[in-house]
């Protein structure tokens, strides 16, 4: 586990020493500093950051690609795959670490959003069972789709490819299993209002931590990260 974690710190470093990071971590405050300004704050209203929640869920279809899709690619065009698939790590050490690093990256990221709390509690009296649902929620979506960018990033050394593939397959699993099952209607609904993350979080949102979205979004992640364990694997036998 420690070469996991030293892979995880080596990858958490890097972001921070790439503009990528930084530009990440900009766009993601500035929108969510709008969001918070606009639709929080609001005079004569009671305060609440469920449209924080609810933009940063969608806002996570973006930023999650953009974390992940370097987190083997890079390593896949630079050529230096090869020799850390020959030092004493097996496999499943380098995913864990590389998604470990992209989930420290996640943290740092949502870590300034904490002074939206401090705002609401200098202005207001907030209910803080929602917004710690809230949290835990978006932390779970945001891994949930790391696992699925790592995934991608496993399968190819482009990391515009991998960016592209990641955004699509969520942008498309986001609808199908909103707008997409309302159309289809019963019974063809209920499987795919099975797999969505939008009615989770929206439950995460009101304050409602159901333990059964936990372990969907866990579930979710250990099957994609292991999809990448089986993708970085395959490059042996080739």
């Amino acid at each position: 586990m420690s070469a996991a974690l030293a892979i995880a710190q080596r990858e958490l470093a890097s972001f921070f020493r790439l503009p990528i990071g930084w530009v990440v971590i900009a766009l993601y405050l500035v929108l969510t500093g709008l969001v918070f300004g606009m639709w929080t704050l609001r005079p004569g209203e009671p305060a609440s950051m469920q449209s924080l929640f609810h933009l940063s869920g969608w806002l996570m279809i973006f930023v999650a690609p953009a974390i992940s899709m370097r987190l083997i690619s890079e390593e896949l065009r630079a050529g230096t795959i090869e020799p850390l698939m020959t030092a004493p790590v097996s496999d499943w050490q380098i995913i864990i670490g590389k998604y470990l690093g992209g989930v420290g990256f996640l943290v740092a990221m949502l870590a300034p959003t904490l002074l939206f709390v401090v705002t609401l509690e200098i202005f207001s009296n907030p209910d803080y069972g929602p917004i710690v649902a809230g949290y835990v929620g978006l932390l779970a979506l945001g891994m949930l789709y790391l696992a699925v960018g790592l995934l991608a990033s496993a399968l190819t050394s482009n990391q515009v490819v991998a960016f592209l593939g990641t955004l699509f397959f969520l942008l498309f699993m986001r609808i199908a299993t909103t707008q997409g099952a309302a159309f289809l209607g019963p019974p063809l609904d209920r499987p795919l209002y099975a797999l969505s993350v939008d009615l989770r979080m929206l439950d995460f949102a009101r304050g409602v931590i159901d333990t059964g979205h936990l372990v969907f979004f866990i579930a979710a992640s250990v099957w994609f990260t292991a999809l990448a364990v089986v993708a970085l694997e395959s490059r042996r036998w080739r």
